[in-house]
């Protein structure tokens, strides 16, 4: 979490009762909790909200039972407004706190001088990545390789942007840096969102950024998706939350699709594409990854899908891939794969 949202997170916690009341108004009061449905502010009881601090515990933070899902009263916001963008989310919390809100940024054009599309909805997410270019002799695909990644050039879903606007949350000021742009489809191939990844333009990793990587657009149930045809059945799937962890397991299973969900949330939400069968799901050394693997493992079982986790033998894949190597990283694979798939997707060496 930025600084900025650390602290807008802190000071509506010290009201985390009143947000609470505006917010999540189906909600009630239960001692020091706050009951309700779910973050979207449904009527039930699986979601509790701390209201006070007690034994270190910060007030203002939330669990639902049912979903796994767990957060700050920032994430209760942006969820039952339905926010996409950080700046709105951040906007709409001063609002609240009645702090001053950054100075209004001017309405841009189109190219045909309409309104651009709003900042953060699934036509603003496809209008730059039809603005961005395919990461062939890139930075991006610099990038990636520094990683240890390699990608077929047959990836449509990612591609680079050589002027990316980066926005600081705190000033508001904008710059523009090269980023990795990273399509976040649905099953049908419809872009609803992407994730950018800004990059250094020495070439050396991501930007020296607080926060060098953000989302926008609708990502719930949908994700980056490497190797899938849309619409087409897709009897064996991978799937995880980070780009690299997932495109690491396709650069030694190139034949695997693989869905990237981008956050451990999102991941938990992921929609199951046609004719699936087995879900390998890559979990990573985090406590919200296991949460969002438990999650997603009950769905696909009561979507008789057979849910198989892989687990790497460091803090996620890539750092197997770069640490260890690709054989390495195959042979580990291979024996957690069901022996059909390891003979179908790894190939023989």
């Amino acid at each position: 979490m930025t600084g900025s949202a650390s602290e807008l997170a802190r000071r509506l916690g010290e009201h985390a009762e009143a947000v609470c009341r505006e917010y999540l108004s189906n909600g009630r009061r239960s001692g020091n909790y706050w009951m309700v449905g779910d973050v979207r502010n449904t009527r039930g009881r699986s979601m509790h909200v701390r209201l006070k601090a007690v034994g270190g515990k910060a007030a203002g933070k939330w669990v639902d039972e049912s979903s796994g899902e767990y957060g700050d009263l920032l994430d209760v916001i942006e969820q039952s407004c339905g926010l996409v963008d950080f700046r709105e989310v951040a906007d709409e919390a001063r609002r609240f706190l009645s702090m001053p809100l950054p100075p209004p940024q001017p309405q841009p054009l189109g190219a045909q001088g309409q309104p651009a599309a709003k900042r953060g909805s699934p036509e603003a997410a496809r209008r730059l990545f039809v603005m961005s270019q395919p990461i062939a002799g890139t930075l991006a695909e610099r990038y990636l390789a520094g990683r240890d990644i390699l990608l077929s050039w047959h990836e449509h879903a990612l591609r680079f942007h050589p002027g990316c606007y980066y926005r600081d949350l705190v000033s508001g000021e904008t710059q523009a840096l090269p980023a990795l742009i990273a399509a976040v489809t649905s099953l049908d191939g419809q872009i609803t969102g992407l994730q950018r990844t800004w990059l250094d333009s020495s070439g050396d990793g991501k930007a020296q950024l607080i926060d060098p990587r953000r989302s926008l657009g609708h990502l719930l149930g949908n994700g980056i998706w490497l190797g899938h045809e849309p619409g087409a059945p897709v009897p064996v799937v991978a799937a995880g939350e980070g780009l690299e962890t997932m495109a690491s397991i396709r650069t030694v299973m190139p034949a695997l699709p693989v869905a990237a969900a981008t956050s451990a949330n999102h991941l938990a939400g992921l929609i199951f594409p046609p004719g699936c069968r087995r879900l390998y799901i890559a979990a990573d050394a985090d406590a919200a990854g296991r949460h969002g693997i438990d999650r997603l493992s009950q769905r696909a079982a009561e979507a008789g899908i057979l849910a198989l986790v892989l687990r790497p033998q460091l803090g996620d894949f890539n750092d197997d891939l770069r640490h260890l190597g690709p054989a390495h990283l195959a042979a580990s694979l291979s024996g957690q794969l069901i022996p059909e798939d390891a003979r179908r997707f790894l190939p023989p060496g």
